[in-house]
């Protein structure tokens, strides 16, 4: 069985296991204090441009985002996503187990339009009785979306600038970004992500390493007492190079870029033959994840062989499947599914 229906389904790329290898006998400085994590951390600053910030690395994507937003809001706020943003869907409710609501408004494209975000702030405080409900103390979006859509430059800074009218912050999450980095098209870099968000975090579970993500505060003074915040979620890894040496491969000749091209070729191959067969797609992705309608008949069809992520009826006899290429896929795996349409 082919399996394309995940991106974290593979180990870790050899670089890294070759990495820890090496390294398995040193002895160093538990959580994360050691050299080589302090050098991942060097090297993600620096691919940032982001010198006077400060990096923490967590151990999955859970984790970090209710880390990250318990810490960035306030007692009583809430958080705004997309309706279909990962926070509000896909996370059994880990944000507002931390006791934040997550307030959502309808996606377009997977994505949260700076105008419909806007409107509703508008309304919120038009509201005589706002005090009474969860106030809107940050902004949530990942990049790609859900479905695998990029955010543009323009909309980060329209996005920030709502966030600076008031007074709130904007958090991005990162899990998929070197698809995003690497996805042709995209004009949003680590740079202009540093310079209009105020943190958010680089996956590394779903690109090429064995667990783990990196969280990124833009200005050192907005960490005080976070890596105790991470400990308090149960994020913090006692073995903390493990992390560090897994990034410190991945931001090393630009191999995290690289993996991200390599998923996205191939994810547009499939998306190519999918069009070119006749087959709808459900929304215009130029990163891994890609999106058909499919009929009950060809999705069983193609189950036999290939495993891909079914999203459920979309009317009569059709089905919205996701595909996803990973960094491990290879040519031979992405041609078994194109024979089956």
């Amino acid at each position: 069985m082919i399996r394309l229906n995940c991106d974290y389904l593979e180990g870790a790329h050899p670089n890294i296991l070759a990495r820890l290898m090496k390294t398995n006998y040193d002895q160093t400085i538990p959580y994360g204090f050691d050299e080589i994590t302090e050098s991942a951390k060097d090297k993600i600053k620096k691919a940032c441009d982001c010198e006077n910030g400060e990096v923490f690395f967590l151990v999955g994507g859970t984790q970090t985002n209710a880390t990250m937003l318990d810490f960035i809001l306030r007692n009583g706020e809430g958080v705004i996503a997309a309706d279909t943003g990962h926070i509000s869907v896909h996370e059994a409710g880990a944000v507002e187990y931390c006791g934040h609501k997550v307030i959502t408004i309808p996606e377009v494209n997977g994505k949260l339009d700076p105008r419909a975000v806007k409107e509703y702030l508008k309304s919120f405080y038009a509201d005589a009785t706002w005090f009474h409900m969860a106030s809107p103390g940050a902004i949530y979006i990942s990049h790609p979306s859900e479905y695998g859509t990029l955010y543009t430059a323009q909309e980060l800074k329209e996005l920030r600038e709502i966030c600076d009218f008031y007074d709130m912050q904007l958090y991005l999450d990162g899990a998929r970004i070197g698809y995003a980095l690497a996805s042709e098209g995209n004009d949003v870099t680590l740079p202009i992500i540093a310079k209009y968000c105020h943190s958010f975090c680089i996956g590394g579970t779903k690109i090429g390493a064995m667990f783990g993500e990196a969280a990124v505060f833009t200005r050192k003074k907005q960490a005080k007492n976070f890596i105790t915040f991470i400990k308090q979620h149960g994020a913090l890894l006692a073995k903390g190079r493990m992390l560090g040496i897994q990034f410190d491969e991945l931001f090393e000749n630009d191999l995290y870029l690289k993996l991200g091209a390599q998923a996205n070729k191939l994810a547009m191959k499939i998306k190519k033959a999918f069009f070119e067969k006749g087959y709808e797609l459900y929304v215009d992705s130029y990163t891994n994840q890609q999106f058909f309608l499919v009929t009950d008949e060809k999705l069983k069809e193609i189950s036999q062989k290939v495993l891909v992520d079914d999203w459920g009826p979309m009317g009569e006899d059709k089905h919205l499947i996701r595909v996803t290429t990973s960094w491990a896929t290879t040519e031979e795996m992405a041609d078994a599914l194109i024979e089956l349409l």
